[in-house]
């Protein structure tokens, strides 16, 4: 799939504001500080589409950007921790569960993995969760280019039997790195795969 526009939307706080448009929605969103701005960036081959910051909790919203006039691509915040009270990330994790559970044109959502870590104990609650509630999801491992090369396998292999200690399979996974610039045509095919299938 090529890029060839990319328009941002809007930016909002509850489900029922976010734009009712007969295209497909694919969300991204995992643990603050993931990596996820810079992915969005690195997928629609743009530097500022998404803010990149070392603050974790930046995003706050949900954010939608129109691509190609054909799909939403929405940027979820991050869950987990965040210099903000306890009251305000009990109110982002509402948000961003009614989102997930309620969206009509949600087609996917790619939940992102920090590949130089193990498994992280919120991660798992928030892949099971997803699974519980019957949302469509895939893995995008992020960071990779942290790793060095002959190590990057065993890596996700770990990641990946931390998961199946819970899971009986997998869904589609993917790695990602900006900056060895990887990945990105597999995520984007798979959009583009699953937008024909939408339009069937």
């Amino acid at each position: 799939m090529k890029i060839k526009s990319v328009d941002f939307v809007g930016s909002f706080t509850k489900n029922k504001d976010c734009p009712n448009v007969d295209i497909p929605e694919y969300a991204f969103i995992g643990r603050s500080n993931v990596g996820k701005s810079s992915l969005i960036n690195y997928l629609c081959d743009r530097k500022k589409i998404a803010k990149v910051s070392n603050t974790p909790g930046k995003t706050q919203l949900i954010n939608f950007f129109n691509i190609n006039d054909s799909w939403h691509l929405v940027d979820l915040p991050g869950y987990g921790y965040a210099q903000v009270a306890k009251s305000e990330r009990k109110a982002w994790e509402k948000m961003i569960k009614t989102y997930l559970s309620d969206r009509e044109y949600l087609m996917c959502t790619f939940v992102l993995l920090d590949s130089r870590i193990p498994l992280q104990k919120i991660d798992l609650e928030f892949i099971n969760w997803m699974g519980e509630n019957g949302i469509p999801f895939v893995i995008i491992y992020t960071k990779i280019d942290g790793i060095k090369r002959r190590f990057r396998g065993k890596t996700i292999r770990n990641l990946q039997n931390s998961l199946l200690e819970y899971w009986s399979e997998l869904p589609d996974q993917f790695v990602t790195t900006s900056t060895e610039r990887e990945g990105r045509e597999e995520v984007l095919d798979f959009i583009a795969l699953n937008n024909k299938k939408y339009e069937q």
